[in-house]
């Protein structure tokens, strides 16, 4: 994928970041529980694992990283002029993701 979009991310990461309700809800699911500091980790250290360019709501894309804690973790999030959106952020299952969770399997 696009080291240009990930460069989009991180310039709009440096300006301000805003997680969405959505977003934070997700997070705070028992099941999850993922922390801000591990949603920012996945923004700076992994890769764009898809692009959705024609999105209604703007540009956005899928980032990918294993973080320091051994977890997998997937963060939707769209870089605006002023700030970067958290949509929403994940652990990816085996259900959905072929087993490098950089996949989607086919159904």
């Amino acid at each position: 994928m696009s080291d240009d979009m990930h460069m989009e991310i991180i310039s709009a990461y440096k300006k301000k970041v805003l997680f969405t309700t959505h977003a934070l809800n997700q997070m705070n699911l028992s099941d999850r529980m993922i922390l801000r500091e591990e949603v920012i980790e996945t923004i700076l250290e992994g890769k764009v694992i898809e692009e959705y360019s024609e999105d209604q709501r703007g540009k956005s894309c899928l980032v990918c990283s294993n973080i320091k804690s051994g977890r997998t973790i997937h963060v939707v999030c769209a870089p605006k002029d002023d700030y970067l959106a958290i949509i929403t952020a994940y652990i990816p299952t085996s259900d959905k993701w072929e087993k490098n969770l950089k996949s989607r399997r086919k159904t």
